[in-house]
């Protein structure tokens, strides 16, 4: 007998599911395999010569530390964005923070640095570059800037950090990811989920959190999220008004409120 017309519409919704489902699954392996590129754009070193670079010593590649020598007991550690040449950082710093010795790691792929960048590398060399800073400066301070506030907020609670200050921080990039991509597992797709909630209750030392008035990657919702995990006391909130996510550091109150933070 021939198909009837309900046969037919069947077989092509059963079609069209199995089209649909078959894009799903491709996209979702799409999204597992390159999800590193939509999470680290690398950028070329502007600023370094042989006395404002450091080479870390670790065994698995050549890790690169833009820096400013000074002596005495103060040092900043800087990590960056996922888009940033952190030795552009160099001039202001200096500027502003006279009596630290400066030290701004270049994530592995950034800044002459050779490698992949990924939450655990990155963590170790954090490690790494802590360790040898702390060998000539009592008192370290660590400063993060949106991907690196993950960063340093997980240092801080391993290390004996003396001063925490995060730019435009985030509660998890796991959460930033879910919303970006609602319709797919990113819990289960992601890899690099830098839960710095986990670490704030760790924290003991003087935090200060520094958020954009308008910022359009990192929703306040979620820096107040993270602010919430830190133990009573520990931590300040502070916002910039008028500012934008990549527009918060040309902001003249910047400085002043990573000064109150060192």
């Amino acid at each position: 007998m021939p198909p009837t017309n309900v046969s037919r519409m069947s077989r092509t919704l059963v079609l069209l599911v199995v089209i649909v489902a078959a894009l799903y699954l491709a996209l979702c392996v799409a999204l597992f395999v390159f999800q590193r590129a939509l999470i680290y754009y690398p950028q070329p070193r502007a600023i370094g010569t042989a006395g404002t670079l450091l080479t870390l010593p670790v065994a698995d590649a050549r890790v690169l530390v833009s820096i400013r020598p000074h002596e005495g007991p103060n040092a900043l550690i800087y990590f960056g964005g996922n888009a940033e040449d952190v030795s552009r950082n160099l001039p202001g710093f200096t500027q502003a923070f006279p009596d630290y010795a400066l030290y701004l790691l270049h994530y592995r792929g950034f800044g002459g640095s050779s490698g992949s960048p990924s939450e655990e590398a990155i963590a170790r060399d954090a490690l790494t570059l802590f360790d040898q800073v702390y060998a000539t400066h009592p008192h370290v301070a660590v400063v993060g800037r949106s991907l690196g506030s993950g960063v340093a907020v997980r240092l801080a609670s391993q290390r004996p950090a003396a001063r925490l200050v995060l730019i435009t921080p985030y509660n998890s990039l796991e959460g930033l990811a879910a919303r970006q991509f609602r319709w797919f597992p990113v819990r289960w797709l992601l890899k690099d989920k830098y839960p710095s909630w986990q670490y704030a209750g760790r924290i003991t030392v003087p935090t200060v959190l520094i958020a954009a008035e308008f910022d359009e990657v990192i929703p306040r919702s979620s820096t107040e999220r993270l602010y919430t995990h830190f133990a009573k006391g520990v931590a300040s909130l502070k916002v910039i008004p008028g500012t934008g996510h990549n527009s918060i550091s040309e902001s003249p109150e910047y400085f002043e409120a990573l000064g109150d933070g060192l």
